[in-house]
């Protein structure tokens, strides 16, 4: 059994954050991946995926994002940027290591069960982020094996879905971010696509005035809002804002928008008007839902598995959750922005940790 003061669960932006913020601080700290490299996540995305924000605000504590600031990173970048921030700050990254289970140790600490072995830790960052288990809707199981299904997650490129030899007709189920950047990517590749949204995003532009919409953001507050205020409840309500396309955009490049599909019958599928389709393939841009099937830790998981928590802190004592979509701002989740949520449970843990010492 292997000891340490702070175990962090993820070595994405989030968990990397909260090492930065940890390495002064004279506690051992321990940052376990069940991946074989930094920055494995982003890589395994599209080909085509870019970031929203500006190289100007998709830096993470005390290292600046390379390029020019006004540049939209590709998803590569990203990765090789979060590898490089791992090995300048010597974060004690340990990979190939996942968690399999984590409970209490029956000290007021937590043991770890890894790939590895096992760790014993006295306080736990949780930073696995909100890409837990991708979500597909039960209609996928009725759809003819004859139809190739996938999530957005194992998309890559139009020249892997549904070869031309089969017509190229492309159902992309989804109106978020994910699913209309990829209806563009296809539709780019000359593919017929259509578009099932269920529920209508609004859709701001990247630029307004000359400004990127982060400039914007960032200039009046509104990435600061938190969580549990009036402005933010409201925003939170109307989460899901599509960034940089639209539904008139998305017609302009001959997609074709249907309403939310209701069922699946062999190769059909039906919709919430009435209409129906027989594509050649469907990915599903349907999300994901947190997986904490391995965090055994009574009092902490609501009856949807999400974890329970106040601006990072869970119900037990010396757990932390962090890099979860308005943890605690309308940034929370974002690359460049997850770093003050980061540097608060860091001083959280320090201040527990200088409490126990005492005690």
């Amino acid at each position: 059994m292997d000891d340490c003061d702070v175990l962090i669960v993820g070595a994405g932006q989030a968990g990397l954050a909260a090492g930065y913020h940890l390495r002064e601080s004279g506690l051992r700290t321990v940052i376990v991946d069940g991946a074989d490299r930094v920055g494995a996540s982003w890589r395994s995305r599209w080909d085509s995926l870019r970031l929203f924000t500006p190289a100007r605000y998709a830096g993470l504590p005390g290292m600046r994002f390379p390029g020019p600031p006004e540049a939209y990173p590709g998803k590569d970048e990203v990765a090789e940027y979060l590898a490089e921030y791992a090995a300048r700050f010597a974060l004690p990254v340990r990979l190939g290591t996942a968690v399999t289970d984590l409970r209490r140790d029956g000290a007021g600490g937590y043991v770890a069960i890894t790939a590895n072995g096992v760790l014993q830790a006295g306080q736990v960052v949780v930073a696995t982020g909100p890409f837990g288990a991708p979500y597909v809707p039960p209609a996928a199981e009725d759809l003819s094996p004859d139809v190739p299904q996938m999530h957005s997650w194992a998309y890559r490129s139009a020249d892997h879905v549904a070869g031309p030899e089969i017509g190229a007709g492309v159902l992309v189920v989804g109106g978020g971010n994910s699913g209309f950047q990829i209806a563009a990517d296809l539709a780019a590749a000359g593919r017929r696509v259509s578009v099932s949204i269920g529920r209508r995003n609004a859709c701001v532009p990247q630029r307004l005035l000359g400004r990127d919409i982060f400039w914007w953001q960032a200039t009046t507050g509104l990435l600061r809002v938190s969580a549990d205020s009036w402005l933010g409840r409201r925003m939170r309500e109307a989460d899901g804002t599509v960034i940089g396309l639209s539904a008139r955009e998305l017609r302009r490049r001959g997609i074709v928008l249907r309403a939310r599909v209701s069922a699946a019958v062999g190769r059909v599928v039906r919709f919430a008007d009435g209409g129906t389709l027989e594509p050649d393939a469907v990915v599903w841009a349907t999300g994901f839902r947190q997986d904490y099937r391995w965090l055994h830790v009574p009092g902490v998981l609501d009856e949807d598995g999400r974890v329970h928590h106040r601006r990072g802190i869970t119900p037990a004592p010396g757990l932390y959750v962090l890099g979860l979509p308005w943890l605690h701002t309308t940034g929370s989740a974002l690359l460049g922005f997850v770093g003050a949520d980061a540097a608060y449970l860091a001083g959280r843990i320090q201040e527990s940790a200088k409490l126990s010492l005492s005690s």
